[in-house]
Formats: structure tokens, sequence, C-alpha cells
């Protein structure tokens, strides 16, 4: 059976007559705007706020889409990747019959969100290695399994999910793919939007929160066919991203000097943080990262995590999690923020080895 996006929408989502904004019904730029129930006096602040932004982020999406080599019409921005997140769930899952995979350890928001949404989620684990194991997913499918998430390069754990074992997944399911790529400027593989047009079932996510250091605009993308943007900008609300969003970000993403810098200096930092972390006798571990952290397992991580807060140094304790016994994930910091890291853990757990 070959991927039908019909039949995997909702019934409801299909016929919804979405809601029509003022900058739906009229979207020239010239005249007197007397549609939108605005202030035609201004703003309260010294710039004119006092108009609603393109609901559609048309300028926004033709700079990104030249920049991610993807056409506009095939990516939609929300308010972080947690709203696209949550309308393919609106969109695809009848709650309380529905179901999608995901593989823990994972980004935590892809359950958060199931749950809100009253859908049952199927827990494959990754390998020991973190690999996704193909065949344990395929098994887990059944006919109410509308997403399968696969975070690469994962979090928490930093590593890339091989290629090979995603396009089999891509080629062997016929529900929706999701891959959140919020990493993927830290990876030296290419990213899977630009693999758009050989599957139609294929849903990518990327975010300007971390190369591109602009998490406080909390602007996420999803890459996709026209049909599946179609949808999600159906149902999306209205003005779903700011007009001091999208023209903060305009001006920002041409600074791609910039961003290419700070990519190389965080990786060689990381490079210097995990040489350093390995050096310390107790630590046990280091996971192979791709991203912009490291996860690290040392002895009694959660005792380690609040003994480092009393240090000032804030770390996440992934111990709790299923595969991350004992590790603490450690994001890159600053050449001196990772001295000032290191020099607190080494302390922490040079005293707690004195202690047994």
């Amino acid at each position: 059976m070959a991927f039908d996006l019909q039949t995997l929408l909702r019934p409801h989502i299909a016929s919804l007559k979405p809601y029509s904004s003022a900058r739906d019904e009229y979207t020239g730029k010239e005249g007197i705007f007397l549609d939108a129930n605005e202030n035609a006096l201004g703003s309260v602040s010294e710039k004119p706020y006092n108009r609603y932004p393109d609901p559609y982020q048309s300028k926004l999406k033709e700079k990104l889409g030249a920049i991610k080599q993807v056409d506009p019409a095939n990516i939609f921005l929300g308010n972080g990747s947690d709203e696209a997140i949550d309308l393919l769930f609106r969109a695809f899952c009848r709650p309380g019959i529905d179901n999608v995979i995901i593989m823990p350890p994972t980004y935590g928001m892809y359950e958060v969100s199931a749950g809100i949404n009253d859908v049952a989620t199927k827990k494959v684990s990754l390998s020991t290695t973190f690999d996704m194991e193909v065949h344990k997913v395929l098994e887990a499918v059944d006919e109410y399994t509308k997403i399968i998430f696969i975070c690469s390069p994962n979090n928490p754990s930093g590593n890339k999910i091989n290629r090979e074992s995603i396009h089999e997944i891509l080629s062997k399911f016929d529900g929706l793919v999701v891959i959140d790529e919020a990493y993927i400027d830290f990876s030296d593989e290419p990213s899977f939007s630009l693999k758009l047009k050989q599957h139609p079932n294929l849903l990518v996510m990327q975010t300007l929160s971390k190369a591109w250091g602009l998490a406080t605009l909390r602007l996420g993308m999803a890459f996709a066919s026209k049909e599946i943007i179609g949808i999600l900008n159906k149902i999306k609300p209205p003005y779903n991203i700011s007009g001091l969003t999208q023209d903060t970000v305009l001006e920002a993403i041409g600074n791609t000097a910039q961003l290419e810098q700070m990519i190389k200096e965080i990786l060689d930092q990381k490079e210097q943080l995990q040489l350093a972390l390995e050096e310390i006798p107790e630590v046990e571990k280091v996971h192979p990262s791709a991203a912009n952290f490291l996860l690290a397992k040392v002895p009694q991580a959660n005792k380690v995590y609040q003994q480092l807060i009393d240090k000032k140094i804030i770390v996440r304790d992934r111990s709790k999690v299923q595969r991350c016994d004992d590790c603490l994930r450690i994001t890159v910091g600053s050449k001196e923020e990772n001295q000032q890291m290191i020099k607190a853990l080494k302390e922490v757990l040079k005293n707690q080895s004195n202690k047994h």
C-alpha cells in the first residue's frame, strides 16, 4: 500500500473550513486599511506594531528557501518546532484511536504532545549504541500507526541515525515519517529536506534556536510536500509568527558568515571538551556527538548534577532517561565556560571518589 495523504488525514480536518483573516481576503500592500479592527492611530510603542503581520511569512520563507535550497511552498514556520509537532497530531491522529512511534531516548515533546492530544505512543528503544533498529520499528507498526518520529542528530545522545535505516523506514512505512533535525547544522551530513520529492510521506523539522542562536525568537521550520504544508497552514492560528519575529529573523539570517564562524568555533570547542572529559579518570564514557552537546556517563550522575549546581554550573541530568543511566548532557559553552565546567566537574568527582 502506497502513501495516501487523504487516507492518513482525519476526516473532519479534510472538510474543515479554515478561519479567514483580513490578510487572507486582501493581500495588497496599499490602501486605507479598515478591515482588521486594528488601531489606526498607531501603537503605544514607538514602532508601528499596530498592524497584523503576514500570516504566511512570505518574505521570510523566500529567504529561508534560498538558504535551505527548498521551495518556499514546501516550508511551514511555527512558534518553535513544538507548534509543528502539535499540529501534526491534530491533523493526522484521532484521539484515543491512533498511535505514533517514538524511539527513546529522544526529544521529550513528542510524547508530551501525544499525551496532550490523547494519542498513544509506542516506544521502540534505540540500541545500546543509540542506533535505530529498523525491524523492531516496522514490527511495532499497526493499522493505527500514523507517525514515526526520528530525531537525528538525536537528543540527548547526540549521534546521527544511520541514513540507510531512515531511507528504509521512509520506503516501507505508509504513514508520515518526521525527521527532527534540530542539530543538523552541527552535522557533516546533508539535510533530508533535499529528499522531499522522493518521499511524499517525509516531513523534516529544523530550528533557528541552536546554531543560528535565535532561541528567544521561537522560530521552527517544517519542510514537506505542498499538500502537507497546506494542511498545517489550514489549521494553524492565523498569525502564529509575530511581525517582530519575522522582521528580526529576516535581517538576522543574512549573517551566514557569522553562522559558519560560530559553528566552527562550537565544533572546535566540542572537540576540546570531549578530550578534557575523557582525561578525567572518573568519567566512564563520552558518547560520540554530531550536535552541540556531549552525553557523558559519570558515577552517581544525579549527585554530581546537584553539586555542579552548587558551583553555579548547570548541565542536564539525563540519568532517569532510558539508556542514559548516570549520564549528564553537557552543552558546549564558550572556551572559558567549558574550562570552568571541567574544573568544577573534576573537583566534584574527586571529592566523590575520596568519600568511597
